[in-house]
C-alpha cells in the first residue's frame, strides 16, 4: 500500500502537464496528412502538400472529387471535394469502413464507387458468379490490415460487398496460398 502511495505522490501537478504535454506531441506525429487540412482550405494548398491528384471526377453539384491514392499497396486515400471556386469542401480518408458501409446493393454502379475510393487495387471476374470483383486495400481502425470487396453483375450494378483481412499482412493466410 505505501508503495502504491509513493508511486502516486510522484505526480505532481506539474508532472501531469508536463506529461500531458509529452502525449499530446506524440500523437500529434500520428496525425494523417488530410487532418491538416479542413474546409475553406484552397485547393493549391492541397497540391502542393500532395501534389496533383492522381484522379479528379467531377460531381453532379459541379463541385469535384479529388483523389491521392496510395496504390500499390497502400491502405489510403485521401480524398477531398472541391467547388468550382477551388475551396475546399471536405477532406477525409476515403478508405474507411464507415465509408465503405454507406456502398448501396442494388443501387451503386462501378462509376459510383470509383468516384467515391477511386480506382480498385485489384480486379477479377468470376465467370461461375457472373460478378466482377474491384477490391481495395484499407487499414481498419488504423491497425488492421484488411481488403473490402465490391461485387458487380454484368451490367455493373453493386451485388454484394465483402470484408476481409488482407492476406498480404496475415501470415497464416499468405502462407497457404
Amino acid at each position: 500500500m505505501s508503495l502504491f502511495r509513493l508511486s502516486l505522490s510522484r505526480f505532481t501537478p506539474t508532472r501531469c502537464v508536463m506529461l500531458a504535454s509529452a502525449a499530446a506531441l506524440l500523437l500529434s506525429g500520428c496525425a494523417n496528412p488530410w487532418q491538416q487540412f479542413q474546409a475553406g482550405a484552397p485547393q493549391s494548398a492541397l497540391v502542393a502538400k500532395f501534389g496533383p491528384p492522381k484522379e479528379v471526377y467531377t460531381l453532379p453539384d459541379g463541385n469535384k472529387r479529388l483523389l491521392w491514392p496510395t496504390r500499390p499497396y497502400g491502405e489510403t486515400t485521401t480524398a477531398a471535394v472541391v467547388n468550382p471556386s477551388g475551396i475546399t469542401v471536405s477532406i477525409e480518408q476515403a478508405l474507411t469502413t464507415q465509408n465503405f458501409d454507406r456502398a448501396e446493393v442494388g443501387t451503386w454502379t462501378q462509376h459510383d464507387v470509383q468516384i467515391r475510393f477511386g480506382l480498385p487495387e485489384e480486379t477479377a471476374y468470376y465467370p461461375l458468379m457472373k460478378r466482377s470483383v474491384w477490391s481495395y486495400r484499407f487499414q481498419e481502425d488504423n491497425y488492421w490490415y484488411m481488403l473490402y470487396h465490391f461485387y458487380f453483375d454484368d451490367a455493373g450494378v453493386l451485388r454484394m460487398t465483402q470484408k476481409m483481412v488482407d492476406p498480404l499482412h496475415d501470415p497464416e493466410a499468405r502462407d497457404a496460398l
